[in-house]
């Protein structure tokens, strides 16, 4: 046999898991959608027994999925710049926790050293932009690395709370606006900026976070 023959089929099932992936990152966007593992398949374009040969569970399924969002932020926040403003990554990952419900509801069902690996991560990410932010001083200088956990909390806290769905995502969209107009300064840049743009970006950017491309080192 070739010594090449096996490329093709390594680089399928590459293609495989990506769109598995996506398809349940996009799933678990859905309002109220549980993310059941033969329509993630379905809409990823794959065989049920392709989705089970990469992912036996959906435990192990969203495991992947929160790398690929982790290595987005990762990517986003560490990368060469032009860097987003520090009050839009930090918005933009809150809100992630709203939006992702079924995603964060999975990751609580795993264990403690487990979740408190990813939250290690988010961290470690936005350390960067807050002390960035905090030179520039666009946000409290008071704020620690470890408070963001803080804020994650919270906007849980609100998730949990009592009401209907839509009621509480309508309380955690509040409480992250408050929560944000209490942590940054109001004589800071317009959203939109940063210490190495020419001031052209504008109010109200689209979501700090790029879109998932495939290359995601879940």
């Amino acid at each position: 046999m070739p010594y090449g023959a096996r490329g093709p089929r390594r680089q399928d099932a590459r293609r495989n898991r990506l769109a598995i992936i996506q398809a349940a990152a996009d799933m678990m966007c859905a309002p109220g959608s549980p993310g059941l593992m033969p329509e993630i398949a379905r809409r990823a374009g794959v065989g049920q027994a392709t989705l089970y040969r990469h992912f036996p569970d959906r435990t192990a399924l969203a495991d992947a999925v929160i790398a690929s969002e982790l290595s987005r932020l990762e990517d986003c926040a560490g990368g060469p710049g032009p860097w987003p403003p520090f009050r839009d990554l930090l918005r933009e990952v809150l809100y992630a926790q709203v939006r992702m419900r079924s995603l964060v509801t999975l990751a609580y069902r795993m264990d403690t050293g487990t979740r408190e690996r990813y939250e290690r991560r988010i961290v470690v990410a936005l350390t960067g932009p807050l002390r960035r932010a905090q030179e520039r001083r666009e946000v409290r200088g008071d704020l620690r690395a470890h408070d963001l956990a803080l804020l994650f909390g919270m906007v849980e806290g609100v998730l949990r709370g009592d009401g209907d769905v839509a009621t509480a995502q309508a309380a955690a969209h509040r409480s992250i606006e408050l929560m944000l107009d209490g942590l940054f300064l109001g004589d800071a840049p317009a959203s939109g900026t940063d210490a190495r743009d020419d001031g052209r970006a504008a109010r109200d950017p689209e979501p700090a976070l790029p879109p998932a491309t495939g290359s995601a080192r879940a």
